[in-house]
């Protein structure tokens, strides 16, 4: 007999798929955040090490012109120790796609760059050409390197700052993720997990009743019948024989109402509605809106007989 769409376990399948979903949209979510997290904190580590090289590049310099001015010159680790210093300097501000750098947006790092500017400048515009170098005064070198480190060192704590700040204020993203994952989880289990398994629970009441039923009340009415069967084949008088049609119909009659009263009491469980089902619903109205609803012939498709 056939007793319609199982309602119930439409429901479920829809509040387990939401479960899923939610879950795995969640850990996306995570391994997203905590991934950029890494690759900013990467990006950042290279910056302040480029920038702490710059230190280290201005007073190469310093040697190199010593080293000319009272020993032997190597003009090509200047120059080189130059444009590296010069390059670098660049990339900083603007940006470089082979390094993996992105230009610069701090306000406060930015006019700091300014202030290193004239000295960058110089560097270039006196030591490019080797016949100059002996007109420099050592002193004057020193004291723009000397000035050149002291803002790459305030540049340098700058960037470890913003780096600090851009750490926080990922650890905020990913902690208020967090909670949000365990509201999430707490959700699902208040108003999905724990419905489905009362359902369930509910369900196998409903189907020990009908067990109960079929081995009881079935059991006695297909006695009876069998038993009038009997009589009705042994019995000779036509007027006895009427009566016994008569009971055995009675018989059936009262099978049909035991059979109707079980299928009533089927979907009344199905058709009750809960407090989540309202949520569920507007959920599953989210999912139909963006076309991610399983299909509803496997949904549909399981029919129950008896």
């Amino acid at each position: 007999m056939k007793i319609g769409k199982k309602k119930v376990f439409k429901k479920g399948f829809r509040a387990y798929y939401l479960l899923v979903v939610s879950i795995i949209v969640l850990t996306i979510a995570i391994q997203s955040i905590i991934q950029y997290s890494l690759n900013e904190q990467r990006s950042t580590a290279k910056i302040v090490n480029l920038a702490g090289r710059q230190r280290m590049l201005s007073q190469r310099l310093l040697n190199e012109v010593y080293s000319c001015r009272y020993h032997n010159c190597d003009y090509a680790e200047l120059k080189l120790t130059l444009n590296k210093l010069y390059q670098m300097n660049a990339a900083l501000q603007e940006g470089s796609y082979n390094l993996g750098i992105d230009p610069l947006d701090n306000e406060g790092i930015s006019a700091n760059f300014e202030r290193l500017e004239p000295y960058v400048n110089w560097f270039k515009w006196n030591l490019s050409d080797l016949q100059d170098i002996d007109d420099i005064k050592f002193n004057d070198m020193r004291y723009r390197v000397d000035r050149f480190t002291i803002i790459m060192n305030e540049i340098v704590l700058q960037f470890q700052k913003k780096s600090e700040e851009d750490i926080k204020g990922m650890r905020i993203i990913e902690m208020e993720l967090a909670i949000f994952s365990v509201l999430i989880v707490l959700f699902e289990i208040f108003f999905i997990v724990n419905p489905i398994i009362n359902r369930i629970m509910k369900q196998k009441k409903k189907l020990e009743e009908i067990a109960w039923h079929q081995s009881h009340v079935f059991g006695s009415h297909i006695k009876n019948i069998k038993d009038l069967q009997y009589v009705l084949k042994v019995e000779k008088i036509p007027e006895r024989q009427q009566e016994i049609l008569k009971f055995i119909s009675e018989e059936l009659d009262k099978l049909k109402e035991v059979s109707n009263n079980m299928v009533k009491a089927l979907k009344k469980n199905d058709e009750t509605e809960m407090p989540h089902h309202a949520v569920i619903k507007k959920v599953e109205g989210l999912l139909e809106k963006y076309s991610i609803m399983p299909s509803e012939e496997f949904i549909d498709g399981d029919k129950a007989h008896s």
